[in-house]
Formats: structure tokens, C-alpha cells, sequence
């Protein structure tokens, strides 16, 4: 445990007052321009917002819907609820108006917290559905008739400076480590979301353990841009209020890669999916030159000699390692804003083969490992302890044990006590001795580092009883820069195959070079040329795999797969029940002849 050790998340808002930091926050203004907040203001606006909160009657228990991107008010009224000993309920804004009604009426909220008129309208058509007497509007210009401005429950805020309330302070301090703090909706890979309660003392605990081996400070930044409604984005926010760091707030994806310039963070935490962007980007972007093309493959491959001095936290003395640093790998630390000095990577499995190319660049990704019930971490990679596929090490304050399958089970003090309005749920995810069912597959090796090698429930298994992790083969796909997203299929069947969305931007570049132009990408997927190219692919990633684990057939969709159209959570996991169910035809055709094909 660090020496800023925590009891609730008011600790760490009351730390977050008293650090007197004129730029604690950074947000965009409309012109783009990076503006900043001081903490003695964040302290300020949370009282306000509170206050408001207090006069409409919220009181302690009481759950209040956030529905936003990452912005400065998201956290505010974050720690605004939390002041008063109430719930909140961050809800994804990319869902459907159907969707967060049911969500608003699960959690009997009667006010929700809105970041734009978008999410206000979608709000409105459902508002007899709910139970909602409110609605704050964080975007507070020409509000719509019935919506509360944001900016009116902070109107005087920042005229108190930094002058303290005795009265407030000592109701944040009144909040126990035992009280609800939130109840946050899983984004359901395999079913209805659930909600996951989490505790004051959960999320602190784990606060306490999980940066423990990071050097954060006052000198370090972050880019919040990882939805906050997921525990992860919200559980790295914590750990930089609590070390002082500065936080810039980033409410849309497509303006990371600016942001990330301007801001020059020094750590990132990311899903597998952005660094696999970015390595794809860097790719794409090189296969433009045959020069460019050769120079990186020629310095990834030197580099791949040093990776292991890279992923422990050295420098590469080699003065071919260092030309190829300053002709190439600069261009992609650059790329980050120069500055990095930590990556961290969760809510999936980062691919061995991700994690050795970014070492080959000269930046080290500690992978870590976690779920939302488990406040989130329960394994992390540090500079000090790490071991390259491995998801590190289990925190000291947790205990950890294997069912006969191989299930992992934890048991500790940021465990959640259960789901909302679920006991029959809740009870089944706990054994009898209290260890809460990850239902992820892994295991220890000799020095104590975990390995997980896929979820329970998406193992497959063939007809012959082989079982068949997917993640592992469809991250070996998805290294290849043509492959966004990559799902295996063929549970109960004799062997398995691959639906395959490509990268649509990659791939038509390289038809547009070869002259294999199509009307639409439907014929394109079907193109000749095109199949053979994933063939290869394909071929590339059955390398080194036991025979029932190849890829014996694929199919290359002509849709882009991403959580808008529905395939994806929002952390980028696969929907597999809705893959299945939306491709089941193409699936079918996979099959049609496997009484006659070879098997395993």
C-alpha cells in the first residue's frame, strides 16, 4: 500500500481540493483551445452541484444517472453525488433511447445528468417511462425548454476561490467505506447488463494497490478518452486526481490522435483496440513508400532483438538500435506526443504479438487485468514486475485460487457485494467460501505471474471434444494491418472458422494499387484477388497452432464491426451472440457440407 492510501473516493476528492493546482484539469473550448481548471475551482463547482442536488430532495442511497462523454463536468457531478453519500449510475450516451430508460428505471433515478441536446432528446422521448423528475444539461448554451443548464448550479462557484466549506467538508467525511458509491451496467457480451454495485471501500481499496509500483505525480498528464461509464476509465481518473496529475479531458475517439500531440501526456492507458489501431496506422501509413515500407520493417526487426530490454523499462545501448530510434521509432513516439513514459493496456487481452512489436519500437505496454466487479484490477504488469503475455502479477490485498476448470477465483476487499436487485445472480457468482467466479479461464505460472487465457464462456468446443480458445487466434489475425476485427466460430462443429471484418481503409488502398477497384465493398470482399490475400493471412496466423485449433475456413464480411452498428461493447470486446445471430446464414455455409469435409 502507497503512502496516499484512501478509505472512500471522498478521501481522494477532499486530496484533489487541497492540492492547489492551477491546471488540474484541461478541457477544449470551442475553438479548440485547451483551457484549464484549478482544483480550489473543481472543489468549488462540486460543492455547487451538490448543493443543487440537495435541494431537490437527493439524499444518501440515492442513485443519479450520469450520461456523457469524458468531460470536466462528467467528473464534477461524479464527485458531486458521491459527496452526498448518494449513487451514480454512468450509463454509455451511445446507447439507444429504449436501452438507458430501461437502465433509468432499473436504478429508480429520479435525476439524470445529460453532457448534450442529443442525449436531452433521447432522455425526452422516454421521460413518462421513467421515474425522472429532472434533467441537467451539461451543454448549457440555448438550452431546450424543461432542461436545468449545467452552468446555472455553478453560477457563483468560482467566485469563492479557495475558500472552504466546514459544513460540506464535514458531510463528504461522513461517507463510510461500507456505503454504495456506484452501480455500474456491464455492457453484456452475453446477455441483459446487470448492475455491478461497487462500494466506497471497494474502489479505494483497490486504488490503494493497483498504481502502487507507478511513479505517478504533479509532473505527470493523462488523456481521459476511455468511455467513463466503464470502471477502468474512471479507476485511471483516480489514480491521477490522487497523485496530483493533470487530467485533459478528451469527449470524442477521432480527436485522440491531436490531442495526444497538443497535450504530450506521459501515461496512457488503452484497450487492446487502440494500440492495435495505432500499430495498423503506423503500417498503413509506411506501405504507401516502398522506402518508408522497407525502413520500418528493416527497424522493427532490429528492434525485436532489444525488446526485452525495452519492455523491462532499459534503453538499448546498441548505436544501430539508436540510429533506428532517431530515423523511425521517434516518428511513432511522436505519434503520442513524445512524452509518454507509461503504457498500459486492460479490458482485454493484449496479443503477445502487439505487445512484442511496441517493445521492437522502443515502448514498453504493461498489460493488466481486471472486471468491473472487481473494482477493476485484480493483476497488473509494472515496470518493476512484469512478464510479457502475462497480466502481471495479482495485487498483494487480493487472494486468488482455480477451480477444477481452470475458472479464477478471487477473493478480497474491492470484490463488489453483488448485483443490484439480482440475489439469485449474485449469490451464483460466489462460491461457498466467498470467492467471486471471473469466469475467465488462466493460471500461475512458477513466479507468480497470471496468464488468462479466454473467457469460460467462449471457449469452443469441436465436435471431437477439443476446446478452442478464440481471443489468442483472433488477436493473431488482427495483427495483420488488413484485419480490424476477427471472430471465431465452429462450437459443436469439426473444426473452426473465422468471420473476418476487414480494414476497409488498408484494404481498398491496396485494391485501389493493384487495380481491383469495385462498385461496393460487398463485391470487394468477394473479389478474387481479395480472398486469396486473406488466405494468406489466414495461413500466416495457423502457424504454430495444434491442428483442431487452425482456421480451416473464413469468411470476409463487408461491414465495418464496431459498437454503433452493434458488434462491439463499449471496450471493445466482441458481441459474439450478436455476431453469431446476425451472421448465422454466413455461418451455415461454413458447415453445410461438414458431414463430407475434413475435421480436426
Amino acid at each position: 500500500m502507497t503512502s496516499t492510501a484512501i478509505a472512500t473516493i471522498n478521501d481522494l476528492f477532499l486530496r484533489v481540493a487541497e492540492a492547489s493546482r492551477p491546471d488540474a484539469v484541461l478541457w477544449q473550448d470551442g475553438l479548440g483551445r485547451w483551457q484549464p481548471i484549478s482544483s480550489d475551482q473543481i472543489y468549488q463547482r462540486v460543492r455547487a452541484v451538490a448543493h443543487a442536488l440537495n435541494q431537490w430532495g437527493t439524499q444518501k442511497g440515492d442513485r443519479v444517472a450520469i450520461i456523457g462523454e469524458n468531460r470536466w463536468e462528467w467528473a464534477v457531478s461524479d464527485f458531486a453525488i458521491l459527496a452526498l453519500g448518494a449513487v451514480d449510475v454512468p450509463i454509455y450516451p451511445t446507447l439507444t433511447a429504449e436501452q438507458i430508460a430501461c437502465l433509468l428505471r432499473d436504478a429508480d433515478c429520479r435525476t439524470a445528468i445529460v453532457s448534450t441536446r442529443q442525449q436531452y432528446d433521447k432522455i425526452l422521448s422516454v421521460f413518462d417511462r421513467t421515474l425522472l423528475e429532472r434533467v441537467v444539461l451539461m451543454d448549457s448554451l440555448n438550452p431546450p425548454e424543461g432542461a436545468i443548464p449545467f452552468t446555472d448550479l455553478i453560477k457563483k462557484a468560482d467566485s469563492r476561490g479557495s475558500q472552504r466549506d466546514p459544513e460540506f467538508d464535514g458531510l463528504v467525511r461522513s461517507v463510510r467505506p461500507d456505503d454504495l458509491a456506484t452501480i455500474i451496467y456491464t455492457s453484456g457480451t452475453t446477455g441483459e447488463p446487470k448492475g455491478v454495485m461497487l462500494t466506497h471501500g471497494n474502489i479505494a481499496s483497490n486504488q490503494n494497490y493497483c498504481a502502487s509500483e507507478y511513479s505517478f505525480g504533479a509532473a505527470d498528464a493523462c488523456i481521459s478518452f476511455l468511455p467513463l461509464s466503464h470502471i477502468t476509465a474512471r479507476a485511471l481518473d483516480y489514480v491521477m486526481y490522487a497523485r496530483g496529475a493533470q487530467i485533459a479531458y478528451c469527449p470524442q475517439f477521432e480527436k485522440l490522435p491531436l490531442a495526444m500531440r497538443e497535450v504530450k501526456p506521459t501515461v496512457l492507458v488503452g484497450v487492446p483496440r487502440v494500440y492495435e489501431k495505432i500499430r495498423q496506422e503506423v503500417e498503413r501509413r509506411a506501405a504507401q513508400s516502398p522506402v518508408k515500407k522497407r525502413l520500418l520493417r528493416m527497424a522493427v526487426k532490429l528492434g525485436a532483438k532489444y525488446a526485452d530490454v525495452v519492455y523491462g523499462g532499459g534503453q538499448p545501448r546498441a548505436r544501430s538500435w539508436n540510429l533506428a530510434k532517431k530515423l523511425v521509432f521517434a516518428k511513432v513516439h511522436e505519434a503520442f506526443g513524445g512524452r509518454a513514459r507509461f503504457f498500459i493496456s486492460g479490458g482485454a487481452p493484449l496479443g503477445v504479438d502487439t505487445a512484442k512489436w511496441f517493445a521492437s519500437v522502443g515502448i514498453a505496454v504493461w498489460e493488466g487485468y481486471g472486471l468491473t466487479e472487481t473494482s477493476p484490477v485484480i493483476a497488473l504488469n509494472s515496470p518493476a514486475n512484469h512478464r510479457m503475455g502475462a497480466v502481471g502479477k495479482p495485487l498483494p490485498n487480493l487472494e486468488i485460487r482455480f477451480d477444477e476448470d481452470g475458472e479464477l477465483l478471487v477473493r478480497g476487499p474491492s470484490i463488489f457485494p453483488g448485483y443490484w436487485k439480482k440475489p439469485e445472480a449474485s449469490a451464483d457468482c460466489f462460491d461457498g467460501e466467498g470467492f467471486f467466479r471471473t469466469g475467465d479461464i488462466g493460471h500461475l505460472d512458477q513466479e507468480g505471474f497470471l496468464y488468462i487465457t479466454d473467457r469460460k464462456k467462449e471457449l469452443l468446443k469441436t465436435s471431437g471434444g477439443k476446446m478452442v480458445a478464440p481471443q489468442p487466434i483472433e488477436n493473431r489475425l488482427k495483427t495483420n494491418l488488413l484485419v480490424a476485427q476477427a471472430a471465431l466460430v465452429g462450437d459443436r462443429h469439426k473444426f473452426i472458422s473465422a468471420l473476418i471484418s476487414p480494414n476497409f481503409q488498408a484494404l481498398e488502398e491496396w485494391a485501389r494499387h493493384h487495380g481491383h477497384l469495385t462498385p461496393t465493398r460487398a463485391h470487394l470482399v468477394r473479389h478474387p484477388k481479395v480472398v486469396a490475400l486473406y488466405e494468406e493471412i489466414v495461413r500466416e496466423a495457423n502457424q504454430g497452432l495444434a491442428s483442431f485449433e487452425t482456421v480451416k475456413r473464413f469468411r470476409i464480411v463487408a461491414d465495418e464491426w464496431s459498437l454503433d452498428s452493434g458488434e462491439l461493447t463499449p471496450s471493445m470486446k466482441l458481441k459474439r451472440r450478436v455476431i453469431t445471430e446476425r451472421y448465422a446464414e454466413v455461418v451455415a455455409a461454413l458447415y453445410e457440407d461438414e458431414a463430407t469435409a475434413r475435421g480436426e
